[in-house]
């Protein structure tokens, strides 16, 4: 709140005295999250109400606003790492959208550890956020029934969990494009960098490529499936293991994250192996680096930003006490150098 002449703090009721109209008229219109508030006032009336608390400095208490609606107007979202540029990108989306609508949001990383999560979840929950937006949900955890049970509002983003509202990129989609776009470059025999088992977003992609692979008339093991941690690291790792498991290499890979793809691009190459020409090189999510690398990646373009404007959309809808059905976004594959060149004709006669 403000201060009028002598240190007094500028009330509602003060503003409504001095524009003539009644108090609860200038309480909507300066708590509304829209430019007008639905039958407040005119357009003319609200912008008068606006401009005169500007100029007497008035600002509404939030503690006093939450007591009265109980709302914090409040979004707590978790995810495993802000340093993953493809969360950063979903949490600015997410960010843009709760300012629209009058909401505020903060961010926690809980490092994909379950306690972590848990422990994440209860002090946002002690700040009485109004809901929450999951990006770390675990296919194989109990979180979301105890937060279902509890009748916590949520909704996920990034990974879904079948019965739960949710924001993602259509992740089998995703892997089916990869699959088509290698088989008709001629590839044959592949492997798939997979990702952890316990995210969606590593299990619909695979399952979304092997599935697509062999509807198109391709051979694929579960030898040629290596699951590995999302980052370069884990890719690195994983591409070793393929090019020393004593079968013939194959001559394409599918990473389903941009950082396990750059790091098995540089395993390739430690063996000798060029990307693109040797072994082509498939990532997903289409992050900043993908087509700045010296061999830029082909990779699956999510849209990230608005993954995070629909989950504070979702989450709105579980406020009003609705039951959103899952919302999928469309992905589509960026083709670079890393996986533009034909397989060898020797591969493609076999």
């Amino acid at each position: 709140m403000g201060k009028v002449n002598g240190g007094r703090t500028v009330t509602l009721k003060d503003l409504a005295r001095e524009l003539g109209i009644h108090p609860s008229t200038v309480s909507r219109v300066l708590h509304s999250g829209s430019d007008v508030a639905k039958g407040a006032a005119s357009q003319a009336t609200a912008e008068r109400v606006r401009e005169l608390a500007r100029k007497r400095g008035y600002s509404p208490d939030p503690q006093a606003a939450s007591l009265r609606t109980r709302q914090t107007k409040l979004l707590g979202v978790i995810v495993p790492r802000l340093s993953d540029l493809v969360l950063a990108l979903m949490y600015e989306g997410i960010d843009e959208a709760a300012a629209e609508m009058g909401y505020s949001a903060f961010v926690m990383n809980s490092r994909d550890d379950p306690e972590e999560q848990r422990r994440k979840i209860d002090l946002m929950l002690a700040r009485r956020v109004d809901g929450l937006i999951i990006g770390d949900a675990h296919l194989d955890g109990s979180l979301l029934q105890e937060l279902s049970a509890r009748k916590v509002p949520f909704v996920l983003m990034n990974r879904r969990v079948q019965e739960y509202p949710s924001a993602t990129c259509d992740d089998v989609l995703g892997g089916e494009l990869v699959a088509e776009h290698l088989w008709e470059k001629g590839h044959r025999r592949v492997s798939v960098i997979a990702g952890e088992p316990y995210a969606s977003t590593a299990v619909d992609r695979t399952s979304g490529f092997i599935s697509r692979w062999r509807s198109l008339g391709g051979q694929i093991s579960d030898d040629d499936v290596v699951w590995s941690r999302f980052d370069t690291a884990g890719g690195r790792g994983a591409a070793k293991g393929i090019l020393t498991s004593g079968k013939p290499h194959p001559t394409a890979l599918f990473a389903v994250n941009d950082f396990a793809a750059i790091g098995a691009m540089g395993e390739l190459r430690s063996h000798g192996l060029t990307v693109g020409q040797d072994v082509a090189v498939v990532g997903y999510n289409d992050t900043s680096l993908a087509a700045e690398l010296p061999i830029p990646l082909t990779s699956v373009h999510s849209p990230m930003l608005d993954i995070g404007r629909t989950a504070v959309h979702l989450i709105q809808r579980v406020l009003r006490g609705e039951q959103p059905e899952p919302a999928a976004l469309k992905p589509t594959l960026r083709v670079r150098e890393s996986s533009a060149s034909r397989a060898p004709a020797e591969v493609r006669a076999r």
